[in-house]
């Protein structure tokens, strides 16, 4: 993972090296990627029944609230033979001012990782470079590359590839979702497509990085842009924190919904994903989410699959 230069150590140079930890896409190759594919099909058909050193914890520490990725974290754990402890930040001493390195330094000597959902991706990073312990991005403002390893794993599965497979995410194409699966979608060679409003951007520095490694199209146009799309991705419209702009939001990106018309539009074989909570009626229709081109729920249970893998790849890195 230190070979080349990641993402994450070009958002803040100062990351540590001597630790690995997993905060962006950027920070696997695309052989560790398809890699930890394999060890997921593998844990997936009984094939690998790896587990965790005796007595292995994951401290799950958590600005923001939380379903698939909360449970299915401390499933994974739990099945991996380990333990995991959820710290809300509003019931720690970090909502009384004590700092992210004093909590990381603390938490890293009790325990052997840190998952960290946080609103900002530099707390993340400072987290990192004073943990002991491997630390897993499973959420910020600018990523959630958990989210998008466990996606592009279902692709696979579904369309028994991703290079060359054609993916449009559609609404909020500046989304922490959007950059991850953009970025690790290009790296392995799928063709990424962006669609959005007019004059909204994705994120310029992930956009530049995604295209060092294959094509990455912007688009205005639904029917343009999900011409011989073979995955169609949406996401709500309202992410958390964004709550104050909602009804801006929804009114800017509702000409984007994922609905029966824009599904015309694609392959006659293209499936739906949406990493969830679903908002029907709104980035999607509920005739799409519930329908049978739909691999939502294929996709959620995935979720807990690929961050066994995850895990696992950190454990053995770290050793």
């Amino acid at each position: 993972m230190k070979s080349e230069q990641r993402l994450s150590r070009d958002l803040v140079p100062s990351l540590a090296d001597a630790m690995v930890h997993f905060l962006s896409v950027d920070d696997f190759t695309k052989e560790q990627m398809n890699s930890l594919f394999e060890l997921a099909d593998d844990l997936k058909s009984g094939k690998a029944t790896t587990s965790l050193k005796h007595g292995a914890s994951l401290a799950l520490l958590f600005e923001k609230a939380s379903t698939r990725t909360r449970v299915s974290f401390e499933v994974a754990m739990a099945q991996l033979g380990g333990s995991s402890i959820y710290i809300d930040t509003r019931t720690s001493q970090m909502s009384r001012g004590e700092s992210l390195s004093d909590t990381a330094k603390v938490l890293s000597s009790y325990v052997d990782f840190i998952a960290a959902r946080l609103y900002k991706h530099n707390d993340l990073i400072e987290i990192a470079n004073n943990s002991s312990v491997p630390v897993i991005n499973a959420l910020t403002d600018l990523e959630h590359p958990c989210q998008a390893l466990s996606d592009l794993y279902t692709v696979r599965s579904i369309k028994k590839k991703i290079k060359n497979t054609r993916i449009a995410f559609v609404g909020d194409i500046a989304a922490n979702t959007a950059n991850s699966l953009m970025l690790s979608g290009a790296k392995l060679g799928a063709e990424m497509v962006l669609i959005g409003p007019k004059g909204y951007l994705p994120n310029p520095k992930y956009l530049t990085k995604a295209r060092e490694y294959s094509g990455v199209e912007v688009s205005t146009s639904l029917e343009d842009g999900l011409a011989d799309v073979d995955v169609i991705y949406t996401d709500t419209f309202v992410s958390m924190g964004q709550e104050a702009d909602a009804e801006k939001r929804k009114k800017m990106f509702l000409p984007y919904q994922v609905n029966q018309k824009a599904l015309d539009y694609a392959k006659d074989d293209a499936v739906v994903m949406h990493c969830l909570p679903a908002h029907r009626g709104e980035e999607i229709s509920a005739e799409v989410l519930d329908g049978p081109r739909s691999i939502v729920w294929e996709q959620a249970k995935n979720k807990m699959l690929l961050e066994k893998a995850i895990i696992l790849r950190l454990s053995e890195e770290s050793s």
